[in-house]
């Protein structure tokens, strides 16, 4: 394995290109770690994020979580065969169970990939607050869209 497809290097790649997005950047959203198929990331409550009641907006949970599923794909080797072919990886449903609002702190995020078909991704997410709490369940299905080669 070249020096640039180790994981380690990967990872790091990741992490920074995560950190330096500048969607990312502008709802607080960071990758803590990463591996094939699991991804940890958090996200900081803001005044800019929330809504009128003045609890987070769903959306922005809604984006931790599908952009959590998404960085646990991105360590994958059929995710780098994506890459490689200049193909997509697009959600094509994304359903999110809130269980109890936020109105501040860091929300953490773990992502795992439940099932990697060739095709078709299914895969979960928890969103905890600092306490530990639950705060919204995600589920998501990804579709690959194969390149050329």
């Amino acid at each position: 394995m070249s020096d640039a497809r180790s994981p380690e290097k990967l990872r790091e790649k990741l992490i920074a290109f995560a950190r330096d997005f500048p969607f990312f950047q502008l709802v607080g959203y960071s990758v803590l770690d990463c591996g094939p198929t699991w991804a940890k990331c958090q996200l900081t409550c803001r005044d800019e994020l929330k809504n009128p009641n003045g609890v987070l907006h769903g959306g922005v949970i809604a984006t931790l979580i599908d952009a959590s599923i998404t960085q646990a794909m991105l360590m994958t080797d059929e995710y780098q065969v994506v890459r490689d072919t200049r193909g997509l990886l697009t959600t094509i449903d994304l359903r999110v169970k809130y269980l109890r609002p936020v109105a501040g702190g860091t929300l953490h995020c773990d992502a795992t990939i439940a099932h990697l078909g060739k095709r078709v991704i299914h895969a979960q997410a928890t969103v905890r607050d600092d306490a530990g709490k639950d705060i919204a369940l995600g589920d998501a299905t990804l579709m690959i869209v194969p390149g050329k080669a």
